[in-house]
């Protein structure tokens, strides 16, 4: 028979098998109790190495002119970020460049110089997140995403554009690098155009590239469109007018405010010099200022139609009540007043015409100092707008209390008193809405505003046709007549003040007017800073720019003319007789 083979050693393979079986068993026992018990806070790890939150922008709304053009937009851009411990961490693994050369790399795609990326970046080596270049043009994004650098990230943001440019600047402001209003409208409706940001989870591999987008967890809100009552073609002719005007009396700078008197909407304004806001270089600090609304200015010879509108609205004057202005200089005090000429008896409306200080200043002193302050204060001087621009001055209105008798006679034409130009507009609407004060706004109104009287009709009417006479041949602003319209207005020459006193030869020209005289449709204020010495006159330096943007705005309006007359005089004298 054939022997059989005895195991020797059978206890071995038992040990061996039962030692696998356990090892088995512990294997399952510890899959069950991390599945049925750790499944939440693997799941979380894995998540947390894995699984980003990543923002997703909402982009501002857009500011529109009152006809729905667009004055300023966002445009999607990508911006650079570098996650510099991945980065480093990756230089030279898996056959990759070193740190520094993946750097160099980027430094030349972005323009930068590599050295200065790469110490920035080292400085930071531990930190997750540094934004390296923001809002790229299209261009240099598209090169960053061909260099496919370990660590290197695009991320989509907005960047605000403005397709006027200096044209709308003063008004619309401008925003930061992360969209946030920080000047002007954008500043004032930040709130409502600025868009809430969504989220959303996405996987990223174990170098950090996305993947796969899992959810969204909230979506972007974008922000509101905000409509102005800017008119952007009025807004051109007034910007071009202003600065051809500014370079040919050679002036400093100066400001220009186009209103609608009926609702109180401002369809242009403008400022010299200006700024591109497209161009963070240029926004320097003083020119990205709204003069028209921030700074004050005392307004000269412009107050005096409310002079008259006060002795009218007294009952105590007519339209041909007479003013001795002989011999064209008078003493209050130790105080001399001086007129240009001697312009003797004035009735009120020649104290307008040749803007007669004495006849001014004669007439505040024959009335109570309450009432001339009533009716300078409900114009709306020494108070704000309700405009809503940031910034914006309210000017100075002393109490008539603490006047002294000249400075009674000085506010009669203008000196002691400070305004904006924005301000001086909203005084002249209320003479070409028959007396009634409204709130200016920079938003388009459908609705009629509430108006407040604060003129009687009769006098506004009476003080209006008055200063038809200031436009007139015999009048100091004949340069501000637009062709077959009837004008009306008042020019003003101010000596700029100083330490100690007044400046000799430094002046502010002005001239606040509307048009058609008849039934005004636009009101506007011209502000002439530091003309040269003898083109320093409202009537040389601030008219003629007021002339020109009325005669453009009137033809885009379709405001038909009101001096008919005017019209066919001037046709028969081009075409001889019939």
């Amino acid at each position: 028979m054939k022997p059989q083979a005895v195991d020797v050693v059978p206890w071995r393979r038992r040990l061996v098998l039962g030692l696998v079986a356990l090892v088995v068993l512990g294997l399952g026992a510890r899959a069950f109790f991390l599945q049925a018990y750790e499944r939440a806070f693997l799941q979380s790890e894995a998540d947390a190495r894995h699984l980003r939150r990543v923002p997703l922008q909402a982009h501002r709304g857009a500011i529109l002119d009152r006809s729905g053009e667009p004055l300023a937009v966002s445009t999607p851009v990508d911006s650079v970020w570098v996650d510099p411990k991945a980065l480093f961490a990756s230089g030279g693994t898996d056959g990759r460049p070193s740190a520094r050369e993946q750097i160099a790399r980027l430094a030349r795609a972005l323009g930068r110089d590599a050295r200065a990326l790469y110490q920035t970046l080292e400085a930071r080596a531990q930190r997750r997140f540094v934004y390296v270049a923001r809002h790229l043009p299209p261009e240099r994004a598209a090169q960053v995403r061909a260099l496919g650098v370990t660590g290197v990230y695009l991320q989509r943001e907005y960047r605000r554009y403005y397709p006027s440019a200096e044209i709308t600047a003063h008004v619309l402001g401008f925003t930061d690098i992360e969209d946030r209003g920080q000047e002007g409208l954008e500043l004032a409706y930040d709130r409502w155009l600025r868009g809430i940001p969504g989220e959303k989870r996405v996987l990223r591999d174990r170098r950090g590239r996305v993947v796969a987008d899992v959810a969204q967890v909230r979506a972007p809100q974008p922000g509101r469109d905000l409509t102005l009552s800017i008119d952007q073609r009025i807004q051109y002719l007034a910007y071009r007018a202003l600065k051809r005007g500014v370079q040919r009396v050679g002036a400093r700078g100066g400001s220009l405010v186009v209103i609608d008197p009926r609702t109180g909407e401002v369809l242009a304004m403008v400022n010299q010099p200006s700024f591109n806001p497209n161009n963070p270089a240029d926004r320097r600090p003083g020119r990205t200022r709204n003069r028209a609304v921030t700074d004050v200015f005392e307004p000269g010879s412009t107050v005096k139609p409310f002079t008259i509108a006060a002795a009218l609205a007294s009952g105590r004057y007519d339209p041909d009540h007479v003013v001795d202005t002989s011999p064209g200089w008078w003493r209050i005090s130790r105080h001399t007043i001086r007129d240009m000429h001697d312009y003797g008896p004035c009735s009120l409306g020649r104290i307008l015409v040749k803007s007669s200080n004495i006849g001014a200043a004669k007439l505040a002193l024959e009335l109570p100092p309450e009432q001339l302050w009533g009716i300078f204060h409900q114009v709306g001087f020494g108070s704000g707008t309700d405009s809503g621009f940031p910034g914006e001055a309210t000017g100075v209105l002393r109490d008539f209390q603490d006047w002294r008798r000249v400075e009674q006679a000085t506010l009669a034409f203008g000196y002691g008193l400070s305004v904006t130009a924005l301000q001086l507009a909203r005084a002249y609407a209320v003479l070409a809405t028959d007396g009634l004060l409204v709130p200016a706004t920079f938003l388009r109104t459908d609705e009629p505003p509430t108006a407040e009287r604060v003129l009687p009709a009769r006098v506004a009417r009476q003080v209006r046709r008055m200063l038809e006479g200031v436009v007139g041949a015999e009048g100091t602003a004949p340069r501000a007549a637009v062709t077959g319209y009837r004008v009306a207005g008042k020019t003003g020459t101010v000596h700029k003040s100083e330490a100690g006193g007044y400046a000799a030869k430094r002046y502010l020209a002005l001239f606040a007017g509307m048009v058609p005289a008849s039934r005004p449709a636009l009101v506007a204020v011209v502000v002439i800073d530091e003309p040269v010495p003898k083109q320093h006159f409202g009537g040389q330096a601030a008219a003629p720019v007021f002339a020109e943007v009325m005669a453009g705005a009137l033809r885009l309006l379709n405001v038909p003319p009101d001096a008919v007359e005017h019209l066919q005089a001037g046709r028969a004298t081009r075409e001889g007789p019939a």
